[in-house]
């Protein structure tokens, strides 16, 4: 059955034959899938009941793919020499192949253990090459990604609940581009192939990295901008995809491959090969481990530019007369503090702004750092600066938890907790008279002793040291006259 066929393919796809031209292996690879696929039902209705009647544990229908497969072997090996050092050339035939062998072994099921084309690349100097090629190709498409004009644009920003994550368009595609290089060398015969693919996996992650921190340090001088956010949503993508695929089975297959690589060589300490061995660590980790870094550097400028606005919005608010201000009483009704004005506008249009920018697990972050460094701002160099009457510290109060934490409470239910420093020292500065005369005392008897700890936990104090306590206490003005 094989012999007509391997006259009628070595006579189209030998010598000087129209049909063999060294640009369209596709040509040879289709007519041995269409000859497959042609004798399918022939060789499992009628050859496969005459071998199984006499025992035999032959495969009529693997046997038959088998012998044809080796046509394809030898044709590439004689092929592949003459298009080696034409990268277009060869970069076409290992498309092809790849698109041969998947169809091969899903659609007709010829088994991986068997002699295949996967063989013929992974040989040396044909591996070397496609590495090679495999490394330029990727590389153009990431400088084409990159220089591209919706490069920092997210393809899916007009659809809220597919674009939580805002992926700027380069960063999709970088990360595309890495998917399907895994999905071409996944079915490699070899452990040690695979790896050398996924060091350049490495490589081309840590190439864009660099790439990225090149763009962002053009954009420093405008860290609350567009394309600053765009960078640091893309790092934030990749290092996301990253560790999802470092929990993939095929890449957990990996890592145990190099384990026994680096066992052997010993290119690793005890300690890394330990994590390495306990799944502590991933392939990715060195990567992941970087762009996290960069994440955090950019976060903490955007939180930092921020903050200094916030801050020089909040100066006025420092000089207020808070040692002279009317108390509730004398109020018709309590208003926010003029003073209080330019800060919680700047603090709340900038809010705004990122949250539009980022995506939601990077202001999550961005937003937390923020109330962070506000919180001790606003205790330090506000409250800790100045004297109180009984109208200030109510004051103080109104403007804190119904002007700037309601800020926040679009972002979680309970913004006075991220803010532990301002809501305590508002709790000690407007104890009733009685209360504070009370608290006094006991910190002053019981100096670092549990009553005291109950103590402030009963007025709900449970962040603010005892020393600390002392302090606001002695800013209050409206202590009675005791005559002492």
């Amino acid at each position: 059955m094989l012999t007509p066929l391997q006259k009628r393919f070595r006579y189209h796809f030998r010598g000087n034959r129209q049909t063999n031209v060294i640009s369209k292996p596709e040509w040879y690879l289709a007519q041995v899938l269409l000859w497959i696929g042609n004798h399918t039902e022939f060789l499992d209705e009628k050859i496969q009941p005459i071998l199984d009647k006499v025992g035999s544990s032959v495969n009529a229908r693997l046997e038959f793919s088998r012998g044809l497969m080796m046509l394809v072997l030898e044709k590439l090996a004689a092929d592949i020499p003459c298009l080696l050092y034409d990268d277009n050339l060869f970069c076409h035939l290992v498309d092809e192949v790849l698109l041969f062998e998947r169809e091969l072994h899903s659609v007709h099921g010829y088994p991986g253990t068997f002699a295949n084309c996967l063989h013929i690349l992974s040989e040396e100097t044909c591996f070397q090459r496609w590495l090679t090629v495999e490394r330029k190709f990727a590389l153009q498409k990431m400088d084409s990604a990159l220089s591209s004009e919706a490069a920092w644009i997210s393809q899916y920003k007009d659809i809220t609940d597919v674009d939580e994550m805002k992926v700027p368009d380069c960063a999709e595609t970088f990360m595309t581009l890495l998917l399907v290089i895994t999905d071409r060398y996944k079915n490699l015969p070899t452990a040690s192939r695979k790896l050398q693919f996924l060091e350049l996996q490495k490589d081309l992650v840590d190439d864009f990295r660099i790439r990225l921190t090149q763009v962002m340090k053009e954009e420093t001088r405008a860290s609350l901008g567009f394309r600053y956010s765009a960078i640091l949503n893309a790092v934030n993508y990749i290092s996301t995809v990253l560790a999802d695929w470092a929990d993939n089975v095929f890449f957990l297959q990996l890592q145990q491959a190099a384990l026994e690589v680096f066992a052997e060589n010993n290119t690793l300490s005890k300690l890394e090969l330990g994590q390495l061995a306990s799944m502590e660590s991933s392939v990715f980790d060195n990567m992941i481990n970087l762009l996290e870094r960069l994440k955090h550097d950019m976060l903490t400028r955007q939180v930092d530019h921020v903050f200094r606005e916030v801050k020089d919005a909040a100066k006025l608010y420092g000089k207020e007369r808070w040692l002279s201000l009317p108390s509730q009483s004398e109020q018709a009704v309590m208003s926010l503090s003029s003073s209080a004005c330019p800060l919680l506008l700047t603090l709340r249009d900038r809010l705004l702004q990122l949250e539009q920018q980022l995506c939601i697990s990077l202001f999550k972050i961005f937003w937390q750092m923020l109330a962070e460094k506000l919180d001790i701002y606003i205790y330090q160099e506000i409250i800790l600066a100045n004297h109180f009457n009984e109208g200030g510290a109510s004051q103080l109060q109104f403007d804190m938890t119904r002007n700037l934490f309601p800020l926040f409470s679009h972002y979680c239910k309970r913004p006075e907790n991220y803010f532990k420093h301002v809501k305590e020292a508002c709790i000690v500065l407007n104890l009733n008279i009685g209360s504070a005369l009370l608290l006094k005392d006991v910190l002053q008897s019981a100096s670092g002793q549990p009553p005291a700890t109950a103590a402030l936990n009963e007025v709900g104090i449970y962040k603010l040291a005892q020393q600390d306590v002392e302090i606001l206490l002695n800013l209050r003005t409206n202590w009675p006259n005791t005559g002492k």
